[in-house]
């Protein structure tokens, strides 16, 4: 079975190759520090992608969210429901796979694109008592 430091490895070697102009992507929630990336699927090892049932393609983006508490830092088992709308106006669903390893709890999505295709996306979280909804944009690459 692929350990949870092998999968965040893989997230983070992805996350250094994305086109993104921010290190660190976190957005504060209420009461949660929202941690998110997208990357190409391609980023993650055929191994850590046949763990989570992930097409590796490279017309497959994957966006991995994690809701930690912002007073103790503890991750935060949450519904996570969501969607990314492309500059033309077209809608694509995410559907989000809660994957839950020692005491981290990650949420991940895949996204299919067309090359340098750019999406805003918005995804709620409700834990039953607040709903926050997190928005960022992001720019595929088909690598």
């Amino acid at each position: 079975m692929i350990k949870h430091s092998q999968l965040l490895i893989s997230l983070a070697l992805g996350l250094l190759f994305c086109f993104s102009a921010n290190a660190e992507q976190k957005q504060e929630l209420g009461s949660w520090d929202v941690h998110y990336m997208a990357l190409n699927s391609t980023f993650l090892t055929p191994q850590v992608a046949k763990e989570y049932g992930i097409v590796r393609s490279k017309f497959n983006g994957l966006i991995n969210i994690s809701v930690l508490d912002r007073q103790d830092k503890t991750a935060q088992s949450v519904v996570l429901t969501g969607e990314a709308k492309n500059l033309l106006g077209v809608v694509k669903e995410l559907k989000f796979k809660q994957v839950i390893e020692g005491k981290a709890i990650y949420y991940l999505a895949v996204l299919p694109f067309s090359d340098q295709e750019q999406y805003r996306i918005s995804v709620a979280i409700n834990n039953g008592l607040e709903v926050k909804t997190l928005k960022f944009q992001h720019k595929f690459y088909a690598d």
